[in-house]
């Protein structure tokens, strides 16, 4: 059963938020915070047909330069560089073009956050 066919929206977030942060597993947890994350932000706004998975970390990506948040930038990218979502060179090439928006020193911590992803999934 695909994502998209999936009814509950808590299962279908968890399947969804797995993808996104690229990791074999996703523990449930309690809480109002954890069930609005889970069944809105994956399963209702994630979960959405009309962009792709690429596009959206694409955007997510320029967001999260331009804010500085450089652990869930890592993580962004990591996920689409193993998830086959954008290649070592598309990353690269994300560095060139976000450089010149978010400015050098962001651009410069953006380049070796991408050559280490680069380097370790390359390994």
């Amino acid at each position: 059963m695909s994502e998209h066919e999936v009814d509950d929206p808590r299962t279908r977030g968890l399947e969804i938020m797995k993808r996104v942060y690229g990791w074999e597993h996703v523990g449930d947890a309690p809480g109002d915070f954890f069930a609005m994350t889970v069944e809105h932000l994956f399963a209702r706004v994630w979960g959405r047909d009309v962009l792709s998975m690429r596009d959206r970390r694409l955007l997510l990506a320029g967001l999260l330069v331009g804010q500085g948040q450089d652990d869930a930038l890592a993580t962004q990218l990591d996920a689409a560089l193993r998830a086959g979502e954008l290649t070592a060179e598309e990353l690269r090439e994300v560095v060139v073009f976000l450089t010149h928006y978010a400015g050098w020193t962001r651009g410069a911590k953006l380049n070796d956050q991408v050559e280490e992803i680069i380097a370790r999934t390359s390994d």
